[in-house]
């Protein structure tokens, strides 16, 4: 019966990560901006966990305090979701997601910092080869270096977030947490349309843009989000970076699926691609081995 369970939440948390890889390719089909594009998707899915806290009968409230870092922390969200779908809406799908990736390579480096720790022998190892992976994507697919440097740019941000959300999540729930990231967001990027003069004519809705965004709102932001956390309560956190480390691949399948040629790239993007997603998904295991050796190393001393 645990097997089962188990097995269950691994094929339910494939289906949350394939959701989030469709997230690129619906950024390629939204007609609008990139950053109207994020204003829609924040305020659908802000507005979408509002209505789930009704309806589930739970209170919001959150300090003075909380409320502060959580709305600061939505705008680093919020410009990381903006430079995604600019990344896209200049280079591809397939280019950005890649890119993407090199979220463990800043990660790498940023959380020590941040936590004030000592910098792991598996995570300069991975950073190595991610860099160098990326470097062959910029020497084959040059025609897209704004897009690569956006990509990138947003992998910073998904890095910084990802770890202030590692802290935040010990003492608030999740949802709660994404609920004013939300908020936070929608009210960083109002500010910067404020300011750009972009509440305009250009960000109303055309055709199907709004079944798109009701579905990346709705579907690729506040339902995954949920059932993400649900399984994260049953899995390994080993198998849980494993399967997360599937987006990208999802995603460039996808891509490729339904833009079909405008997604095809150099063989030396793909080579550049392999390095980086390799290393991606290596990290998990050698980070499990290395701090296995650790203990066994510790135990032998003792």
């Amino acid at each position: 019966m645990t097997r089962f369970i188990v097995n269950k939440n691994v094929l339910i948390l494939h289906l949350t990560v394939l959701i989030w890889g469709f997230t690129g390719v619906l950024g390629g089909l939204i007609s609008i901006s990139a950053l109207h594009l994020v204003w829609y998707r924040v305020l659908i899915a802000a507005l979408s966990l509002f209505i789930y806290f009704i309806f589930a009968g739970k209170s919001v409230h959150v300090t003075r305090d909380r409320l502060i870092q959580f709305l600061l922390v939505g705008g680093v969200v919020g410009l990381h979701w903006v430079l995604f779908f600019h990344a896209i809406k200049i280079s591809t799908v397939s280019v950005t997601l890649v890119t993407l990736s090199s979220v463990t390579l800043f990660t790498s480096i940023l959380e020590p910092l941040i936590n004030k720790k000592r910098i792991s022998k598996a995570d300069v190892t991975i950073g190595v080869v991610i860099v160098f992976g990326i470097y062959l994507i910029f020497k084959f697919e040059f025609q897209y270096v704004w897009g690569i440097l956006c990509g990138l740019a947003c992998a910073v941000c998904a890095s910084v977030f990802s770890i202030l959300n590692a802290r935040m999540v010990k003492h608030t729930s999740p949802t709660i947490i994404t609920f004013y990231e939300m908020l936070g967001a929608f009210f960083w990027v109002s500010v910067m349309m404020l300011f750009t003069g972009d509440f305009s004519q250009e960000m109303w809705l055309h055709g199907e843009d709004w079944a798109y965004l009701l579905l990346l709102g709705i579907i690729c932001t506040a339902v995954a989000y949920v059932l993400g956390v649900a399984v994260m309560k049953e899995l390994s956190a080993f198998t849980v970076a494993l399967t997360t480390n599937m987006e990208p691949v999802y995603g460039i399948l996808l891509a490729i699926l339904i833009f079909g040629h405008k997604e095809t790239m150099s063989l030396g993007f793909y080579i550049g691609a392999f390095i980086v997603l390799g290393a991606v998904f290596l990290y998990p295991y050698l980070k499990t081995k290395f701090a296995k050796s650790k203990v066994d190393l510790t135990q032998k001393e003792i």
